[in-house]
């Protein structure tokens, strides 16, 4: 009988030993459960108050006069942007005196690309202008044939759509300077003469002046 009690003790003692494990497991798992919910919702209400912050200061910004509306531009305005500041670049490229291979490099980049910009909203003279500028690089960088290449292209627009003054001035000027880097002396010289010539009748003083200036510079490479 003692046996059979001591028996049924210890079953009782193990049923409870199980019970209390099975409760403290479920506790665990309830309480870190809780912690992750309160995480969350800890989170969630962070950033919903840096959102309400931010558009609490972009009211605030707005309505204080401080804040101001983004510009937008059409294609076309791009286009004619983007021509503009490639054709600064090149100037100011070309105007450096110890530019680097890749300067080089962008500078060409930066004709072709003005001159590409200006093909798609520019005028006739917008294009004409754009061989030249394209030409005059690759003079600089004592490349004659492409130099040649553009220089024709420059001289056709020119001649296709009747240019004159400045812009004839600069057609025959880029003809002679690309006729120089390829060694051709007798072309070149035809050029020269033809440059001086338009040079001399262009009307506007200041164009005049700014043309007679760089018809003067370099590079000529001895033909001159």
């Amino acid at each position: 009988m003692d046996r059979e009690k001591d028996r049924k003790n210890s079953i009782r003692k193990w049923f409870f030993l199980l019970l209390l494990v099975i409760l403290v497991a479920a506790g665990s798992k309830y309480l870190v459960g809780q912690t992750k919910v309160e995480d969350k919702k800890a989170t969630e209400e962070k950033k919903c108050g840096a959102e309400e912050c931010h558009t609490k200061s972009a009211q605030a910004k707005v309505e204080g006069g401080e804040m101001e509306e983004e510009k937008k531009y059409s294609e076309e305005e791009c286009h004619k942007k983007f021509a503009v500041k490639l054709n600064n670049l090149v100037w100011d490229l070309l105007g450096k005196k110890d530019r680097t291979k890749g300067e080089d490099e962008t500078m060409i980049h930066a004709a072709h690309a003005s001159h590409y910009h200006w093909s798609v909203v520019g005028k006739a003279i917008n294009a004409q202008r754009g061989h030249w500028m394209i030409s005059h690089v690759y003079t600089v960088l004592n490349r004659p044939e492409p130099a040649v290449y553009h220089a024709k292209k420059c001289m056709e627009l020119t001649e296709q759509h009747n240019f004159v003054d400045f812009d004839l001035a600069y057609a025959y000027e880029g003809m002679a300077r690309a006729y120089a880097a390829a060694g051709e002396k007798e072309e070149c010289q035809k050029y020269i003469k033809l440059t001086a010539e338009a040079g001399e009748k262009i009307k506007g003083p200041e164009d005049k002046k700014l043309f007679l200036s760089d018809f003067e510079k370099g590079p000529w490479y001895g033909m001159k």
